[in-house]
C-alpha cells in the first residue's frame, strides 16, 4: 500500500558540514599543542596564570561591550520620533559599530588557548574591527540582494508546511454557528 508521499531522498552533504567539524578539531589540537609548548618553555604555573588572565580580560571586554551596546540602544530609542526631547540628530556611526566584534573578542580571549587569544586581541584593534565590520556588512548586503524577494518567507512557509516524517493528520474544523440548532446532524466528511 502506498501513501502517496515520495520516499525521502538523501540530500548531498554540504562542504560546511564536512569541513567545520574537522577545522574545529584541528584548532583544538593545535591549541593544546601550543599550550604544552608554552608550558615546557615557561612553566605550568605561567600557563595557568595566562589562562586565568585571559578569562578575566575576556570578561571585562564582554562586559564593556555589553554596556556600550545597551547605552547605544537607549540613546537610539530616546531619539526616535515622538519621544520627548527627541532631536533630529542620530548617534555617530562609529560609536554604534563593532559591539558584536567586541563581544566576539571577549569570548575568544576567554576561550583557553593561544590562537584564540591572539585572534581576540586582534579584534580589539579598532582598524581591524572596522575593516571586518565593513566586510561583514558588504557580504550581508550581497547575500540579501541575491536572495530575491520573498525567499525568506518562502523558507519559513516550507518549514512550517512540510513535516519531516511525511504524516498527514486529517481532521474537521467545528465552528459554533448560532443560526444552526445543535440537534441537526453534521454533514459527513468527504475525503
Amino acid at each position: 500500500m502506498t501513501t502517496g508521499t515520495p520516499p525521502p531522498t538523501a540530500r548531498k552533504r554540504s562542504r560546511a558540514r564536512t569541513f567545520v567539524p574537522l577545522a574545529i578539531a584541528a584548532w583544538a589540537v593545535l591549541e593544546i599543542w601550543l599550550l604544552t609548548v608554552v608550558a615546557d618553555v615557561a612553566g605550568g604555573f605561567t600557563v595557568l596564570l595566562l589562562l586565568a588572565a585571559g578569562v578575566v580580560l575576556g570578561a571585562v571586554v564582554m562586559k564593556r561591550a555589553g554596556r556600550r551596546a545597551f547605552r547605544n540602544l537607549t540613546e537610539t530609542l530616546q531619539q526616535m520620533p515622538g519621544q520627548p526631547g527627541a532631536g533630529g540628530s542620530s548617534p555617530a556611526p562609529s560609536s554604534t559599530r563593532g559591539n558584536g566584534f567586541l563581544m566576539l573578542a571577549g569570548l575568544l580571549i576567554m576561550i583557553p588557548g593561544m590562537i584564540s587569544d591572539v585572534a581576540g586581541l586582534l579584534l580589539l584593534v579598532p582598524p581591524v574591527r572596522s575593516a571586518l565590520s565593513r566586510y561583514a556588512e558588504r557580504s550581508l548586503e550581497r547575500r540579501m540582494r541575491a536572495a530575491g524577494p520573498g525567499s525568506l518567507s518562502d523558507a519559513f512557509q516550507q518549514a512550517r508546511m512540510h513535516r519531516p516524517d511525511g504524516k498527514v493528520v486529517q481532521g474537521e474544523v467545528i465552528r459554533e454557528d448560532p443560526s444552526r440548532p445543535d440537534d441537526t446532524p453534521r454533514p459527513p466528511l468527504t475525503p
